[in-house]
């Protein structure tokens, strides 16, 4: 069983690295990747508690771009996460999300909300700040009801409050996840127009996220069908949080079929040769 997509309290996680790794072990996982977005602060720990449990943790990480106006993630796989260029923009992007979480903030002040940037930065402690944080905040001091309100209501892409994220191109995350010898990926491709799928596979990506919650038995056979159309890998998993986003069930349910990593390995080892 592998899940290439899970996310721990260094992003929007519910759980901690060590936490992940142990509940992964128990649903028969037996490899993983920790793909938090915009930081990769939290693989080490998990890398170290794999290999006690001999649990494999892939190093990987979710990166936020943005084409036509429209937010694309891209995941990464194998990285060298001690890439020095890599940690460069990772550390001035964690800076940015700050930025617009201070804004945010403003924003929700302004329309009466007693919270502040300090009551977010507690509640993400060291990890990269995103939305996620600042609703998981707004239902920490009573202010909404549940998660799902803050981005209904408040934070969503239309909201009142919402703010852009600092403008980085997919072609620059390619480039940057190739220098740092990994393997590029669409996520949950399911969220974006085609033609922005087509315009990103033509700029180099090496394979399409297929097996997604989001994703219906139409979409990943479509999907599919597009990995094969363009010589494409394919990869999978749970895109897991836990907590208040509803989706402890998944951890396990959505699996990438061995030879699909096999293929990963092989595309690593081709580039390497």
């Amino acid at each position: 069983m592998i899940d290439m997509h899970i996310h721990t309290t260094y992003s929007d996680g519910a759980y901690s690295p060590e936490e992940i790794v142990q509940m992964a072990y128990e649903k028969g996982l037996r490899t993983i990747s920790i793909t938090d977005h915009d930081t990769i602060d939290g693989l080490e720990k998990a890398i170290v508690c794999g290999k006690d449990l001999g649990v494999e943790v892939i190093p990987g990480l979710e990166i936020s771009t943005d084409i036509d106006n429209v937010e694309v993630h891209l995941l990464a796989y194998f990285i060298d996460y001690k890439n020095e260029e890599l940690k460069k923009y990772l550390a001035f992007f964690k800076e940015e999300r700050y930025h617009r979480a201070k804004r945010i903030v403003d924003k929700l002040r302004n329309l009466g909300m007693t919270i502040k940037i300090d009551d977010v930065i507690d509640r993400a402690q060291n990890s990269a700040i995103g939305r996620p944080h600042i609703a998981y905040t707004l239902v920490d001091l009573g202010i909404i009801d549940n998660y799902f309100e803050a981005f209904e209501k408040y934070i969503g892409d239309k909201g009142p409050a919402y703010e852009r994220k600092i403008h980085f191109s997919p072609q620059s995350a390619l480039k940057l996840i190739e220098d740092a010898g990994g393997l590029s990926f669409i996520a949950h491709p399911g969220f974006i127009k085609e033609s922005i799928l087509v315009n990103i596979i033509e700029a180099g990506l090496d394979g399409i996220e297929v097996i997604h919650p989001s994703h219906n038995d139409n979409q990943i056979a479509f999907y599919k069908g597009i990995v094969n159309q363009y010589c494409l890998l394919e990869s999978g998993g749970s895109d897991f949080h836990g907590g208040k986003k509803n989706d402890e069930d998944n951890l396990g349910k959505f699996n990438l079929a061995p030879n699909h990593l096999d293929a990963m390995r092989k595309m690593l080892h081709r580039n390497t040769a």
